[in-house]
């Protein structure tokens, strides 16, 4: 049932992108802006963690779960070490996950030489 829940959260979030690209003149760019600060901006107003709830990684792992890692984090971190909080804790909870994309990327350039295009 995990792995259902997941499919049709993390589906949903995919379909609503899909839908602003198509149907908007957004870059992929602009849309990935656009999901992290709301995924931000919904953990902030305390909607988002009702959705991560039901729908474990398929709310985590997609661009919003990005944004609410970056929330939870600094809202955590300002109640133990006060406003500096706000400036440290989205660093520290996703400092992980930059540095694995970061790395992996790497070894991924490494081993198919990448091409710009022509």
């Amino acid at each position: 049932m995990d792995f259902i829940r997941a499919f049709i959260v993390g589906g949903t979030i995919c379909v609503v992108g899909q839908i602003i690209m198509d149907t908007t003149k957004l870059t992929p760019a602009h849309v990935l802006v656009l999901f992290v600060t709301s995924g931000a901006i919904l953990t902030a107003i305390g909607i988002y963690e009702p959705i991560v709830n039901f729908g474990g990684a398929g709310a985590t792992v997609p661009l919003p779960g990005f944004g609410y890692a970056l929330a939870k984090g600094a809202i955590e971190q300002v109640q133990k070490d006060g406003i500096i909080g706000a400036f440290t804790g989205g660093i520290n909870a996703t400092a992980g996950g930059v540095a694995a994309a970061v790395f992996f990327g790497y070894i991924m350039a490494v081993i198919f030489t990448p091409k710009t295009k022509q």
